[in-house]
């Protein structure tokens, strides 16, 4: 997993709320288990005009010139701003995958799906909570600046604007370590094996009948 300290990227505003996982990667391409592959259907049903299928050549499909990752100014964000309630609906990892694969590092809204938000920090997406009145400036500069870029710092965990406020954000202390160091949860356990083997044999020794393929 890449490693996620300061981020500055163009951001994309997606100014609607509840989006669910369904609208950001339809469910006829959840077939693949593979975590790369899925940017180019990101939104689907929203960025094309014509209904589309695993295997298609989707370069020849009709882009919707009204959905907002295909206008010019916003082809290039990185960071995506979004309302209330995002990720909602099942539970696939393919929505995560689908964000990253087209680009995003950061999902800034007032509120995320539990499961989603799960999600994200276990597949290295920073999902940032802010407050509703912060997401609503920030919409209304995105709107009135081409190429409006944010700059995310997880380890003092605020975004930054361009004019210089700052807007702190709170985060799992144990899932901003492994962003920071580009780890997932197997990575964090596997860092710990020593003393995992140690631990082990110690209660091996006080309860061997517990533990009788364990050497001493």
């Amino acid at each position: 997993m890449k490693s996620f300290q300061t981020f500055t990227g163009i951001v994309a505003p997606l100014d609607r709320p509840n989006v669910d996982t369904d609208a950001i990667i339809p469910k006829q391409y959840l077939k693949s288990i593979r975590r790369s592959g899925f940017g180019v259907n990101l939104f689907d049903d929203w960025r094309y005009l014509d209904p589309g299928n695993p295997g298609d050549d989707h370069g020849k499909r009709r882009p919707n010139p009204d959905f907002v990752l295909n206008e010019p100014r916003y082809r290039d964000a990185e960071i995506l701003l979004a309302r209330k309630n995002f990720g909602c609906g099942s539970s696939r990892e393919h929505a995560v995958w689908a964000l990253m694969d087209y680009g995003f590092r950061v999902v800034i809204a007032p509120s995320f799906a539990d499961i989603f938000f799960s999600n994200s920090l276990k597949n290295g997406l920073l999902p940032v909570v802010l407050a509703d009145r912060i997401i609503d400036g920030l919409f209304a500069e995105v709107f009135a600046r081409e190429k409006y870029a944010l700059t995310v710092d997880l380890e003092d965990q605020v975004v930054i604007t361009p004019s210089g406020k700052n807007f702190g954000f709170e985060i799992d202390n144990g899932c901003k370590q492994m962003l920071l160091e580009g780890q997932d949860e197997i990575d964090m356990a596997l860092s710990y094996a020593d003393e995992i083997r140690a631990y082990e044999k110690k209660r091996a020794r006080e309860t061997p009948w517990l533990f009788p393929d364990i050497p001493e």
